[in-house]
């Protein structure tokens, strides 16, 4: 179809969305030539974002309608398997029926162990065709369900548009692109841009087709220091598990703030590990400085003008998943005589394995993350009093002291079976503090029951210094009452 043609079917469907559904066979009578129906539905799909038209069942269009989408969110508790099998026709494609098996799964296993080693040392992993198969069956499960933990906290806020046109930088295979399509409904019309240098691209792009007609995909084979977008603003832009990965993340992420509409959200997200997720949060404290970016969730600054300089190894766990089969099967496939294993055959040290798992069973999401905004808005929009609650900077004046105090929890619990411990923290605080809980009670249970991000009131804590670790903790006993303050 020429130019003329496209414009006249553009017109018409202008025309036609105020009035009822667009039908493409309708169209191509007011068409120059009156092309056939299919080539005018193709148009109208190609021009969607534009026109604002979602595709139907029937294949008619409609308007997208107004407002924003629906925060209802259960959980995730496994992949779709629609989506395992597309992973695992890639990899059939590649090595055949009996991938797990064999020299093919030996190559797999060992690829997955070497990227595994190479991030737990801090090194940058190198991709190439068979790197992005080991992560879309390692990585891909667990981050297509973290970014919509996150997602379904900006649409119960009001933050997630119908149509929404969204940068995913680092998109790697895909992992975060199939979690959004999966999170949006039918009534979203998304314009979805990934950049993606590396040879995952050609995974995602295949894996990309498992999005759905109404998410309308563009990959960008270049490094995002050289991205320039094209007109119109983004209300989402992901940095998804990558930051660690840039050279100057905090001046990528001050870039992606100008890319924004005015209410629109960055979104970064990292691994669990101590490394990544503190190197998040310095990016994060980076850009509220350099942009003037508001930090809305998760460590969000109570009190006016204060900001943290505490270390923050702040990360949430979520529901474990379902083990995915392509893990199962890499897992199980039969070994190559001497093929090399981890420390008895397991990868000793992982953060992402718990104990009882196979080597290449992935299946517990947690991670860390941050979301920044240009307009001011805050998840918790709670103010401290300072005449009533003592600020988390003064506490070198308080040790030994009981206070009260305000802070949002910002872990799981992190102690190994001994009394439960939880990173708190006010926005104020020079260095770590945790919440200590030694003797429970029915007025202190908030801490325990409390998720995380939630906003607590903590009266009548012992704070005292902890010289083990550089850090303060709150310890909450049978005098302490903890509540929770809903916002």
């Amino acid at each position: 179809m020429n130019e003329a043609q496209r414009a006249q079917v553009r017109d018409n469907a202008r025309y036609l969305r105020q009035v009822r559904p667009v039908d493409p066979a309708e169209i191509t009578e007011y068409v120059e030539g009156q092309p056939h129906p299919a080539a005018v539905r193709q148009v109208l799909r190609e021009e969607a974002p534009d026109l604002g038209l979602l595709e139907r069942e029937d294949g008619r269009f409609e308007p997208v309608p107004d407002g924003q989408l629906d925060g209802a969110f259960d959980g995730i508790e496994s992949v779709p398997s629609s989506i395992e099998r597309a992973v695992e026709g890639l990899l059939v494609e590649r090595f055949g029926p009996g991938w797990p098996d064999g020299e093919s799964g030996a190559t797999l296993r060992a690829t997955v162990r070497d990227f595994k080693r190479q991030y737990l040392a801090g090194g940058t992993v190198t991709y190439d065709e068979q790197t992005a198969l080991g992560y879309a069956i390692y990585h891909l499960p667990a981050y297509f369900a973290a970014v919509q933990y996150v997602l379904a906290d900006l649409a119960a806020a009001g933050f997630v548009p119908r149509q929404m046109r969204v940068l995913d930088v680092g998109a790697g295979v895909g992992g975060p692109a199939l979690g959004l399509a999966s999170f949006v409904d039918d009534s979203t019309l998304v314009e979805y841009h990934a950049v993606e240098p590396s040879p995952a691209a050609g995974v995602l792009e295949q894996l990309l087709a498992e999005t759905g007609r109404n998410v309308h995909t563009t990959v960008h084979r270049e490094q995002i220091e050289g991205f320039e977008p094209s007109a119109g603003a983004f209300d989402l832009v992901l940095f998804s598990n990558v930051l660690s990965e840039l050279e100057d993340p905090a001046g990528q992420v001050e870039r992606a703030m100008g890319w924004l509409d005015d209410s629109g959200s960055v979104v970064a997200l990292s691994p669990a590990d101590r490394n990544t997720a503190i190197g998040l949060r310095e990016v994060e404290r980076q850009v509220e400085a350099a942009a003037g970016a508001t930090v809305y969730a998760p460590t969000v600054r109570l009190w006016p003008h204060e900001r943290p300089e505490s270390t923050s190894w702040s990360f949430v766990r979520r529901g474990r998943l379902e083990p995915p089969v392509v893990q199962q099967r890499l897992d199980e496939g039969e070994r190559e005589p001497g093929e090399q294993t981890g420390p008895d055959g397991q990868s000793s040290g992982d953060p992402e394995r718990l104990p009882g798992d196979g080597e290449f069973v992935n299946a517990d999401v947690q991670y860390a993350y941050s979301v920044l905004r240009p307009d001011g808005e805050r998840a918790l929009s709670f103010r401290p009093d300072q005449g009533r609650v003592a600020k988390l900077a003064a506490s070198e004046r308080h040790v030994t002291e009981r206070v009260d105090c305000v802070a949002v929890k910002l872990s799981p619990d992190l102690s190994a079976g001994g009394n439960p411990l939880f990173l708190v923290g006010d926005g104020s605080q020079r260095v770590d503090h945790f919440a200590v809980l030694t003797e429970p009670s029915t007025l202190n249970r908030g801490l325990g029951e409390a998720g995380y991000g939630d906003l607590l009131s903590m009266e009548n804590t012992l704070v005292l210094w902890n010289d083990d670790e550089g850090a303060y903790n709150l310890v909450v006993d049978g005098e302490t009452i903890v509540d929770r303050i809903p916002v």
